[in-house]
């Protein structure tokens, strides 16, 4: 009886057996090296094989993963030290236009931004001839495709529409593939353009580029209370 028992039992069965009993096979370590699990189709491995691909899978993958993260932590740091001394050469500045051409400079130079644009709503005594500025007053309707973006606090990264291209960056939007905007808070918007159009993406971190922003408005303003 107990033989016709066993023969009856389907493999949803021993599945389910095992499932309960996890350290089945510690008791009967033969039975590891004697299961053959199917890998690619025309051939099979022990379960031990097996088992053991699937440990140098999750390991390839924790490393992959760790090298990621390495990288993350190296490109943070980098821009964080790139953060700081642009803060410290903005803080260095005698006044805005001064500010001004030290933050365009940077995101240059050390940013790497092929083309950099500054909008203000209001001139800087000493950038009349400056080609990277334009003065747009604020209820000006040429800011109209903005308007949305600088009632917010957040960057703007990806590709931009036509009538932004249009009027940031000009005659030279085929070095604006992909871009960053940043609101300047009372005082207009910045641009950094780059002919890569995978360069600036949406959904990139803006961690860094809100800093700058922010550091960028308070020198500014500071020079206007000096």
């Amino acid at each position: 009886m107990i033989e016709d028992k066993n023969e009856r039992l389907g493999a949803h069965e021993v599945a389910t057996f095992l499932r309960r009993h996890p350290k089945f096979l510690a008791q009967f370590p033969d039975l590891a090296l004697s299961l053959v699990v199917p890998k690619e189709e025309g051939q099979a491995a022990s379960l031990a094989s097996y088992q053991l691909d699937v440990l140098r899978d999750k390991n390839r993958e924790l490393n992959r993963r760790l090298n990621e993260l390495f990288a993350n932590a190296q490109e943070n740091e980098r821009l964080a030290v790139r953060t700081h001394q642009l803060s410290l050469a903005l803080m260095r500045a005698a006044g805005p236009a001064e500010t001004l051409r030290t933050m365009v400079a940077v995101l240059g130079e050390d940013f790497h931004g092929e083309v950099v644009r500054i909008v203000l709503h209001q001139p800087v005594a000493g950038l009349e001839d400056a080609p990277w500025l334009q003065v747009v007053g604020e209820a000006d309707p040429a800011l109209a495709p903005f308007r949305d973006f600088l009632a917010g606090s957040e960057p703007l990264c990806g590709r931009l529409n036509q009538d932004k291209l249009a009027l940031l960056f000009g005659g030279q939007q085929a070095q604006a593939a992909s871009a960053v905007l940043l609101p300047l808070p009372g005082l207009g918007m910045l641009a950094v353009g780059s002919a890569d159009a995978n360069r600036f993406f949406p959904g990139m971190g803006t961690l860094f580029l809100r800093m700058m922003g922010e550091a960028l408005v308070t020198a500014m303003g500071r020079g206007a209370r000096d």
